[in-house]
């Protein structure tokens, strides 16, 4: 997997790390919470110890229910620890989560290398031609629809060919725009119920098929606590679960909280392809 921003360049045979950090108080995780600037900072050093390759900041919840903020908050929010992480560390590759253009602009003119955004580009009309212009690597996410609403009976007449068919077509248009370094996410828990999770997660190969990287981004969320019985707090097993089996299923980026027990998945099912092939 290569991933090159105008600064930065991540090149790995092995699937990526991205590490969270929420500069939010509201975000579904209270331990990803990190609203003082020094907090972010010195967790963002922590990650890069455990083992992330990317660090991901966003400044804007997008659980389900949560209600937007306006873009001058959003920004208002980033650019401080955006700022003190890349001082902190120059050679970092950071990414920054909004649906917004403007932000993405504001980003990438304040040294961010990569734009994760979980609508696709479906909240905002200028973020495709916007990634084109700034020329960073995009994280495509599909969504359900607007955070607020989108778990409100989520339904898909076949949910793998469904979100294919967006991935394909939106594909299509940002090749013609002249950006075609672009990461693939199916959007666990963005509209989509238990059962449709659990389907994308056992089908990612089907996207592995377009050519594109696949991010898998399960980390504490509803898929793991409504089948245990548990809260996102208490999640870490059941997230490494299902992120040992996302990358058995061809994901080539994690997405997560927890940076030690995601490098360790990796390791292990590095181990199992590399001695148990042929058995």
């Amino acid at each position: 997997m290569i991933l090159i921003s105008p600064r930065r360049k991540i090149e790995s045979q092995s699937p990526v790390i991205m590490g969270v950090i929420n500069l939010t108080p509201d975000s579904f995780y209270k331990g990803s919470r990190y609203t003082a600037v020094q907090e972010s900072v010195e967790k963002a050093g922590k990650m890069l110890i455990d083992g992330a390759e990317i660090l991901d900041l966003g400044a804007m919840s997008t659980r389900p229910g949560s209600e937007e903020i306006s873009e001058e908050a959003e920004i208002e929010r980033l650019l401080p620890s955006l700022l003190a992480i890349r001082k902190s560390f120059p050679a970092a590759f950071l990414s920054v989560d909004t649906y917004r253009s403007g932000v993405a602009r504001e980003a990438a003119k304040n040294d961010a290398d990569l734009i994760n955004d979980v609508s696709g580009g479906t909240f905002d009309e200028h973020m495709f031609d916007t990634i084109a212009e700034l020329k960073l690597p995009y994280v495509l996410m599909h969504t359900g629809g607007k955070p607020k609403t989108m778990q409100d009976n989520p339904v898909y007449t076949d949910v793998l060919e469904d979100v294919r068919s967006f991935f394909t077509k939106s594909l299509e248009i940002l090749s013609l725009k002249g950006s075609d370094q672009v990461i693939l996410d199916p959007g666990f828990g963005f509209g989509k119920t238990i059962e449709y999770n659990y389907r994308l997660l056992a089908g990612l190969q089907v996207f592995s098929k377009l050519g594109k990287p696949i991010m898998a981004g399960i980390s504490r969320k509803s898929m793991v606590n409504k089948i245990l019985r548990t809260s996102p707090v208490n999640a870490l097993n059941g997230t490494s679960v299902l992120n040992t089996i996302a990358l058995l299923n061809g994901a080539d980026l994690l997405r997560v909280h927890d940076l030690k027990e995601a490098v360790e998945c990796r390791r292990l099912v590095g181990a199992y392809r590399e001695f148990g092939n042929g058995l």
